[in-house]
């Protein structure tokens, strides 16, 4: 009455509760009970029957289930299986010993069957189809399944990072939200602890596998030494009586685990589609080609003299057939009308709507165009890396310069050479190249120790002498000084080329406006008053972008917008402005050039030619149209040598020259002189040694 009145005050959820995760330990100490205690021969049947049901439910559900990740429990019921069968032999074992003696079901009537039934009651024949189950278990599946579990394993932590990589690009890029990222994120952990799983989860059946082996030699000479001394058995009727015993044991037990074994190959060679195993096999091997063939193959076979005419003709009849329901199944669903679409009246618009402003197509800040074979780049279902590449392009340039790098719409183009890419900003070409996506490209920094095979090109980001070469060559070139990137690589970097070249272009009135409202989140007093107020927004972005021009980031905006305030009420021209805050950015601009070094080395000009630039200045030459063309060819080519021959040592080249003289050498200068930095005497450090290397016009 007290347990009664008890469980009557107890509801179901707390019943549950209690229950709850009690079936895996009370099968563990099910086992350990078997391996200790003896067991009635019911018993055993009752095990053994339950061990080879659970096997053909475990196989049937690696079968039929649509992803091997879906099955994530199998390395546990695995585990669980290999225990309980061993477990079993251990207890089937202990009563084959103890009372075989006594006849073949004294160990029970599963064990009898297998041995009297399955092999006839021939121990010889039972040897042998005990050692063929045990050569088809640990030599050819289990071994094939154990090297793909470890295979795959490997090669699924490998991909984990780029993977990931994928995700953030996708997400960053706009195709997918948070939600989706984390779903993605999480089948890709379960997919990993899933094969790491199954890795060593095929030791199981392996050990299992050799296990067999011993427990069955264990149990013939055990059996040999208890019949003949303990019960005073002659040795053939020992040898007879034990060995089929023990062949039925083993088969009871080598049975199952063979099915364990077919499904943990199943699991770990299935490709992880949404599909059944099933409908993968009919629609891959359903070849209507290939059952023709191999109807005819059949059939040639089937009428040779002295073969089973009728197996062979059957089967090529069926082979036939199937091909020929498959051929006709297609023609029918070609003839087939389509069906008709049927639209709701009440969700017909009454008219076609007319033209918007939503119908203009807008032009992309930064666009990228590839060639139909370059798309496996892009494509994160084939590997391609090109995305991850161009997010980091973008966050490297965004912290150097200091504004957010808009992002890069990537789409395919037919038009375009199947290896050619373009590179667009504000819908005008800043660049385009070729490349071969399943080749490396060998760059020659400028000192390699031999030649590569393969095809010479030019790096699209810098020009200089390259190779394409196969993958397989890639340690081969570098042994010989080459730098090898792959086809992502180089176009992410031909890209961080352009956009650092072109940086003032991506930067407009928007971005002006936000890097101001940031500044104003933690120097309110410094931005308050300043547009429209002193400055007007375009001077200031007339400013930042010619900054920019100038290869000068705007990092820093503190000090230039505290430059402006001092100086705009005095002019308003942007020359003037960007003059000054060059200036106050000096450290900046030179660490930049530098490096941090404490030397500065400076190419300067003869006195008199810089009087000559300033009276052509004076003349009307604000970008530098008013120098006389001969001069302005000799001094472009003077300046190209001394810059070689700085970067020849190493050095970067600096051209010191008047505060009046810098922006219009600057723009002279950008395009014709390359690598050439224009700095003015004002913008020199206070504590940098300035080093003349060179003076031009002497």
């Amino acid at each position: 009455m007290v347990l009664s009145d008890y469980f009557q005050r107890v509801d179901k959820a707390q019943l549950q509760r209690l229950t709850q995760g009690m079936g895996v330990p009370l099968v563990l100490l099910a086992i350990m009970g078997m391996v200790i205690l003896p067991m009635p021969p019911l018993l055993l049947d009752i095990l053994f029957s339950f061990n080879i049901a659970l096997s053909l439910v475990i196989i049937l559900v690696a079968v039929l289930t649509q992803r091997p990740v879906d099955f994530g429990i199998f390395p546990l019921v695995l585990l669980i299986a290999t225990v309980l069968r061993l477990a079993l032999n251990v207890a089937s074992t202990r009563v084959v010993l103890l009372y075989g003696h006594e006849g073949g079901d004294a160990a029970g009537r599963v064990i009898e069957a297998f041995g009297e039934v399955v092999i006839g009651g021939n121990y010889a024949v039972g040897v042998v189809v005990f050692a063929i189950l045990l050569i088809i278990n640990f030599k050819v599946v289990t071994a094939g399944a154990g090297r793909i579990s470890e295979v795959s394993a490997r090669f699924t932590l490998d991909a984990m990072p780029g993977k990931q990589m994928a995700i953030d690009a996708d997400l960053n890029a706009g195709y997918i939200d948070q939600d989706e990222a984390r779903r993605r994120r999480e089948d890709i952990t379960a997919e990993a602890d899933f094969y790491g799983s199954m890795d060593g989860a095929s030791k199981f059946v392996k050990g299992d596998a050799i296990a067999g082996l011993f427990i069955m030699l264990i149990n013939i000479v055990g059996g040999l030494f208890i019949g003949m001394i303990q019960h005073d058995l002659g040795f053939a009727n020992a040898l007879e009586v034990y060995t089929i015993l023990t062949i039925g044991d083993g088969l009871v037990a080598q049975i199952p685990s063979l099915l364990l074994s077919v499904a943990t190959a199943i699991i770990v060679t299935r490709e992880n589609e949404t599909q059944e195993m099933g409908l993968e096999i009919k629609e891959q091997l359903g070849n209507k080609k290939a059952l023709s063939i191999a109807a005819v193959i059949l059939f040639v076979m089937g009428i040779v003299p002295g073969m089973p005419h009728l197996a062979f003709l059957t089967f090529a009849a069926l082979a036939g057939g199937y091909a020929y329901y498959q051929d006709y199944a297609e023609k029918q669903r070609a003839k087939e009308p389509p069906k008709p679409v049927v639209i709701d009246q009440d969700k017909t618009p009454a008219e076609v709507k007319e033209l918007g402003w939503d119908d203009v197509q807008h032009v992309d800040t930064i666009g990228l165009e590839v060639g139909y074979r370059l798309i496996p780049l892009v494509d994160k279902a084939q590997g391609g890396e090109l995305l991850s590449r161009i997010k980091g392009v973008r966050k490297k340039l965004s912290q150097e310069l200091g504004f957010l790098v808009p992002p890069v719409h990537i789409r395919d183009n037919l038009d375009l050479d199947p290896n050619a890419y373009n590179i667009s900003m504000l819908g005008v070409t800043i660049g385009d190249a070729k490349v071969s996506h399943d080749e490396e490209l060998a760059i020659n920094p400028g000192q390699v120790f031999g030649k590569l095979e393969g095809r010479a090109t030019k790096d699209p980001a810098f020009g200089l002498d390259a190779v394409w070469i196969r993958p397989g060559k890639r340690e081969h070139a570098q042994t010989l000084g080459y730098t090898v990137v792959d086809a992502a690589t180089v176009i992410a970097t031909h890209l961080s080329q352009l956009l650092t070249t072109n940086a003032y272009q991506l930067l407009g009135f928007e971005e002006v406006q936000q890097l101001l409202d940031m500044l104003a989140k933690h120097n309110p007093k410094l931005v308050e008053g300043l547009v429209p107020d002193l400055v007007s927004l375009a001077t200031v972005v007339k400013v930042l972008q010619t900054l920019l021009y100038e290869g000068v980031p705007i990092r820093d905006m503190r000090t230039i917008v505290q430059t402006l305030t001092e100086y705009a009420p005095k002019s308003q021209d942007p020359d003037v402005l960007v003059s000054a805050v060059r200036i106050s950015l000096k450290r900046l601009i030179v660490q930049e050039i530098n490096n941090g070094g404490r030397e500065l080395p400076v190419i300067t000009m003869a006195p008199e030619l810089e009087q000559m630039l300033h009276q052509s200045l004076q003349a009307g030459g604000e970008d530098g149209a008013g120098i006389e063309p001969g001069l302005a060819e000799r001094l472009q080519q003077s300046l190209q040598q001394a810059a070689q021959q700085q970067e020849l040592a190493g050095e970067p080249a600096v051209l010191l020259t008047s505060g009046m003289l810098r922006p219009v050498l600057s723009r002279f200068l950008k395009n014709a002189v390359t690598g050439l930095h224009v700095l003015s005497y004002q913008e020199i450090p206070d504590d940098k040694q300035v080093k003349i290397v060179a003076s031009v016009g002497q």
